[in-house]
C-alpha cells in the first residue's frame, strides 16, 4: 500500500511532543493514520461525524504520556496532515457555497428528476421472501453506491474497533490452567472462606468492536445464589461474562472466577485426570507432598548431604525433618479440608451425570469430539467449585438426561452462580433470581423466569402509567404556562409552574419489545411417496454399527422430532435422510423433486467470519441479487447494518439466523433441523416455532428443547440401541419421566 504520510516526519513529530513514548505506539499511530489517510483518499463522501485523531489517537497518546507531552499540539498537527490529504483528493470541498451561472427552477427539475426516476425502476421487479410480487422505487445504481459507501465505513471502523477491544480478550489464548492462574492468582482457596464475597460493581460502561454493550450498568451478585441472565441475541451477554472473567470490572481478586466459554483442547490426558488437574490447589499440594516425602527419603539415606554438598551432622538431619514434618502436617490437613481423598469419585460422578461412561474415563480428551471436550470444560469446573461460576448456554452440547442432572447438580450449588440460558425450563429448575439485559442496562428480578415473566410485564405496566401520568401533568403545566405567562396578574403562578416542571425528573417511555417474525416460503406440492428409509443400516466400521433395519416415512405434513441419548445416532440418521452419508444396506428414497434443506449443530464453524452475512448468501447460493438476499436475511431479523457486518462480529444466535436465511433461499420442500434453538434467544425460539408451524412443508428435527418439540411436533421417534421406533407416549415430558424418574430426585 502506498504511503500518503510521510512516516519519518510522524515519528519525529511524535518522539518530539511525547518524549519517551513507546516504540510500538509510535508503529500503531503511524499505521493507522496511513490507513485513515488511504480512507480519506479513497472515499467519495467521508464521515464528517468520524475524526481518527480525537476518537482514537488522542486517547491512546494520553494513556501513553501519563500527562506529560504536549498531546494537543501534536493533534492539531497529525489532524492538519489528514486535512492535506483530504483537500488534494476532493479541492472543492473546502468550498461551502458556490455562485449559480443562471437561475434554477426547482418545480421543474424535480418534476424531471421524478420522470427520470420513474424510466429507471420501471423494470425492476423485486420479489418478497413470501412470494409477494412488489414493486420498487428505489434507484438500484444509487442503492449500490450507497451500499459501497457503507461499506467503506465499516471498514474505517473497524481499523478502530480492533485497537478499542479489550487487551486481555484479544490476546494469545492461553491453556485452561494458566488463563485460570492469570484471573485467579490466589491458589489456597481454603485462606478465602471467611470473607465476604458479595459482587457489587456500579456504574460501569462495557463496550466492545466499537459498539456500546452497557452503560452507566450496575450489578450485585449476592454469594449462594443462582443468576440466569437473559437477552436478546447480540445485546452482549457473553461480552459482560467474558468482561467478569478477565476481571475487566473491579471484582475482589480473593474472589475465584471460572468461565465455561468453549471446549478444552484435547491431548494424550485421560478425561478422569483431566478432570482432577482441574482443581489446581490440590495439584500443587499433592506435588508438594510428594516432594516432601522424597525429601525425607534422602534423609533416611546414610550420610545425606546438604545444598552446598556437605554432609550433614545428626542435628541438622533432625532441624530438617522437623521442618518437613510440619510442612508436611500443614499440606495433610489442608487435603483434608478440602477431602482430596473423595476427589476421583466426585470427579467420575460428574462425568457419569453429562453422559461419559465408565470405559470414557480413561479414554484421552483429544479422541472426544468438540461437543463431548466442551463437556469435559464444564466438568472441569463444575469439579473446582470456584466462589463464581460463569456459564454460557451450558445446555447446548447436552441430551435430555444430561439437561435434567445439570438442573439437579446445580440446585445443590452452594457458591455464586451466573448463567446465560433461552432454556426457559433449565431456568425455573435452577436460577433463584433473573437478570435481564437490555438497552444497555441490567434489570434484577427475584425468582425464577416465570416469577420474572409476571414481574417484568407488570412492571412494565406500572412504567407506563407513571410515564403517560407525568406526560399528562407537563401537558397541563406546559398548558397554564403558555396561557399566562405574560399575564400581569397570572405571572407569578405561571414562574412557579416554569420552576416545578423544571424540577419534574424525566422519565423515558418504556420500550414496546420488538416482534421477531422468522418466514419460510411455502413450496409447491409433490406426491407421495416423499421421503422414506426401509429396512436401513449404517455402520462406520463393522464392529461399530449405529441403525440397524430402520423404518421410517414422512410425508409433506410431517413434524417429527427425533430424541435419544448422545452418541445412539440420531444425527446419523439425518445425514443419511439428507444423503450426505449413504446407508450400509437398505434404502433411502427421496422424491426425484424433493429439497431438503440441512441445518447442522455445527453450522457455526461452517460460516465464512471474514464475510458478511450478504456475502456468505451470495457465496453459497448465487444466482439472487444483493436486495433478494437482503430480503431473505430480513425475514429472519438481520436487516440494516447487521446484514453488512462481518460475520465474526455477528452473535451466536445472529450465526443462525444467517444460517435459517440460507435455508430459506432453497426453497425447501423439507427442513431437516439439528439443535436448531441452540444459540437461538427467547423470542427467536418463539418466531422460528410460529414459522415451523405456519410451513407447509414436512420438518424432521433432533432437539433438546422441550418447549419447542411440544410446540412443534406432533410424534416422537426414540434413537436408542441401533433402533429408531415410535414413542407411545403423550409427549417429551412423558419421555423425560420414563429416562428420568421423579423418585431420583
Amino acid at each position: 500500500m502506498a504511503e500518503l504520510l510521510d512516516q519519518k516526519q510522524i515519528q519525529k513529530l511524535i518522539c518530539s511532543k511525547v518524549p519517551g513514548i513507546d516504540d510500538v505506539i509510535v508503529e500503531y499511530v503511524q499505521g493507522y493514520l496511513n490507513d485513515a489517510a488511504t480512507a480519506i483518499a479513497n472515499s467519495e463522501n467521508n464521515d464528517e461525524s468520524e475524526n481518527p485523531v480525537e476518537d482514537l489517537i488522542r486517547p491512546m497518546l494520553e494513556d501513553a504520556a501519563g500527562g506529560a507531552g504536549d498531546i494537543d499540539g501534536l493533534c492539531d498537527q497529525l489532524s492538519k496532515l489528514l486535512q492535506e490529504v483530504e483537500q488534494k483528493a476532493d479541492p472543492q470541498k473546502g468550498s461551502k457555497l458556490a455562485k449559480l451561472a443562471a437561475p434554477v427552477n426547482m418545480v421543474a427539475q424535480q418534476a424531471q428528476i421524478n420522470k427520470v426516476t420513474r424510466a429507471q425502476v420501471a423494470g425492476t421487479d423485486l420479489a418478497h421472501a413470501k412470494g409477494r410480487t412488489v414493486a420498487s422505487q428505489v434507484d438500484i445504481k444509487k442503492l449500490r453506491k450507497a451500499e459501497a459507501r457503507i461499506a467503506a465505513k465499516m471498514e474505517k471502523r473497524g481499523i478502530k474497533s480492533r485497537y478499542e477491544a479489550s487487551k486481555l480478550i484479544n490476546e494469545n489464548p492461553l491453556d485452561d490452567d494458566d488463563l485460570l492462574m492469570k484471573v485467579n492468582p490466589i491458589l489456597d482457596y481454603t485462606s478465602t472462606r471467611d470473607k465476604i464475597k458479595d459482587i457489587k460493581v456500579d456504574g460501569f460502561d462495557i463496550s466492545y468492536a466499537g459498539k456500546r454493550i452497557l452503560t452507566n450498568s450496575n450489578i450485585h451478585l449476592v454469594f449462594g445464589r443462582r443468576y440466569g441472565l437473559i437477552g436478546r441475541n447480540g445485546i452482549g451477554k457473553s461480552t459482560l461474562l467474558r468482561n467478569i472473567a478477565h476481571r475487566e470490572l473491579a471484582v475482589p481478586t480473593y474472589i475465584s472466577i471460572l468461565f465455561v466459554e468453549q471446549e478444552m483442547a484435547g491431548d494424550d490426558t485421560p478425561a478422569i485426570r483431566s478432570v482432577l488437574k482441574a482443581d489446581l490447589f490440590r495439584e500443587q499440594m499433592l506435588r508438594d507432598e510428594a516432594a516432601i516425602n522424597e525429601e525425607l527419603k534422602k534423609l533416611e539415606e546414610p550420610s545425606p548431604v546438604d545444598e552446598r554438598g556437605e554432609v550433614m551432622s545428626k542435628h541438622e538431619i533432625d532441624a530438617k525433618k522437623n521442618e518437613m514434618g510440619d510442612r508436611l502436617n500443614s499440606i495433610m490437613t489442608k487435603l483434608q479440608d478440602i477431602e482430596s481423598d473423595k476427589a476421583e469419585a466426585k470427579a467420575g460422578a460428574i462425568l457419569n451425570g453429562l453422559g461419559f461412561s465408565a470405559t470414557d474415563f480413561e479414554r484421552p480428551t483429544k479422541s472426544f469430539s468438540g461437543g463431548w471436550r466442551m463437556r469435559l470444560s464444564l466438568a472441569r469446573a463444575l469439579f473446582c467449585r470456584p466462589d463464581l461460576l460463569l456459564l454460557d448456554e451450558p445446555t447446548n452440547m447436552l441430551d435430555i438426561p444430561a439437561v435434567v442432572w445439570l438442573e439437579r447438580y446445580l440446585r445443590t450449588w452452594k457458591s455464586t452462580l451466573l448463567v446465560v440460558s433461552h432454556d426457559r425450563e433449565f431456568l425455573d429448575e435452577v436460577a433463584t433470581d433473573i437478570i435481564h439485559q437490555h438497552s444497555e442496562q441490567l434489570d434484577q428480578y427475584r425468582g425464577n423466569f416465570k416469577s420474572f415473566w409476571s414481574t417484568r410485564e407488570e412492571r412494565r405496566k406500572n412504567q407506563m402509567r407513571e410515564y403517560e401520568s407525568q406526560m399528562q401533568y407537563r401537558a397541563h403545566l406546559q398548558d397554564f404556562i403558555d396561557r399566562w405567562r405574560y399575564n400581569a396578574n397570572r405571572a407569578a403562578q405561571a414562574q412557579m409552574k416554569i420552576k416545578i416542571l423544571e424540577k419534574l425528573p424525566e422519565l423515558e417511555k418504556p420500550e414496546d419489545d420488538k416482534v421477531v417474525t422468522f418466514t419460510f416460503p411455502d413450496p409447491e406440492s409433490i406426491s407421495p411417496p416423499v421421503l422414506f428409509m426401509d429396512e436401513v443400516t449404517f455402520a462406520y466400521t463393522s464392529e461399530r454399527k449405529i441403525l440397524d433395519h430402520v423404518n421410517i416415512d414422512m410425508q409433506m405434513d410431517a413434524r417429527v422430532a427425533i430424541v435419544g441419548p448422545n452418541g445412539a445416532g440420531k444425527t446419523t440418521m439425518l445425514k443419511l435422510l439428507i444423503g450426505k452419508l449413504n446407508p450400509t444396506s437398505g434404502i433411502v428414497h427421496r422424491h426425484g423433486r424433493l429439497r431438503i434443506a440441512y441445518f447442522s449443530q455445527h453450522h457455526v464453524d461452517q460460516l465464512d467470519v471474514k464475510l458478511t452475512a450478504v456475502g456468505h448468501l451470495r457465496k453459497m447460493y448465487p444466482g439472487n441479487t444483493d436486495e433478494e438476499y437482503r430480503r431473505h436475511l430480513g425475514a429472519f431479523g438481520i436487516s440494516g447494518m447487521t446484514a453488512l457486518q462481518e460475520i465474526s462480529t455477528l452473535s451466536g444466535g445472529q450465526k443462525s439466523r444467517v444460517t435459517f436465511a440460507g435455508l430459506a433461499v432453497q426453497q425447501p420442500h423439507f427442513l431437516v433441523l439439528d439443535e436448531p434453538t441452540n444459540h437461538l434467544d427467547m423470542e427467536s425460539i418463539d418466531a422460528l416455532t410460529n414459522a415451523l408451524k405456519q410451513f407447509k412443508g414436512g420438518v424432521v428435527l433432533v432437539s433438546h428443547d422441550e418447549r419447542f418439540i411440544d410446540s412443534v411436533c406432533t410424534e416422537m421417534w426414540v434413537c436408542a440401541e441401533g433402533k429408531v421406533t415410535k414413542f407411545a407416549g403423550e409427549g417429551i415430558k412423558d419421555y423425560k419421566k420414563m429416562i428420568c424418574p421423579p423418585e431420583d430426585l
